[in-house]
């Protein structure tokens, strides 16, 4: 009889798992793709401008530089708010780096003409001839 309590009391002893709980991953990995999908448009579209509606084509699939006018006529080259010197040094080495460099430029709908003309200027200036006006579609 106490050999048989010896065996049990040595049987007992804490077992090891083997297996890993992937429930608390898969959790996290949910969490996270929702995160980068609710904020991700938040990135994309930085500055609050509203723009022009007509008639759109798809844009470049290569990446461009975003050149952008608010109402107020405050420049910003992708989303970081620069002069019109500072976008014209910018660009120039954008420019030395790539000449087949795309500007998009997206200038809010109660703009001045004369302020997006500025800006073209410095892309003709520059010899960029691959640049696009964006609009709202209709």
């Amino acid at each position: 009889m106490v050999q048989r309590w010896k065996k049990r009391r040595h049987r007992a002893g804490p077992q090891r798992i083997s297996d890993v709980n992937m429930t608390p991953l898969i959790d996290l990995t949910f969490l996270l793709l929702i995160a980068f999908i609710i904020t991700f448009p938040l990135i994309e579209t930085g500055i609050s401008i509203k723009l022009p509606v007509g008639k759109t084509d798809k844009l470049p699939e290569k990446k461009a530089q975003n050149v952008t006018v608010d109402a107020k006529g405050v420049i910003h080259l992708n989303s970081k708010e620069v002069s019109e010197a500072e976008l014209e040094a910018q660009l120039a080495t954008e420019v030395a780096k790539d000449r087949d460099l795309a500007v998009l430029i997206r200038g809010d709908e109660n703009l001045q003409y004369g302020a997006i003309v500025k800006i073209m200027r410095i892309m003709y200036n520059l010899q960029i001839t691959r640049m696009a006006l964006v609009t709202q579609a209709e």
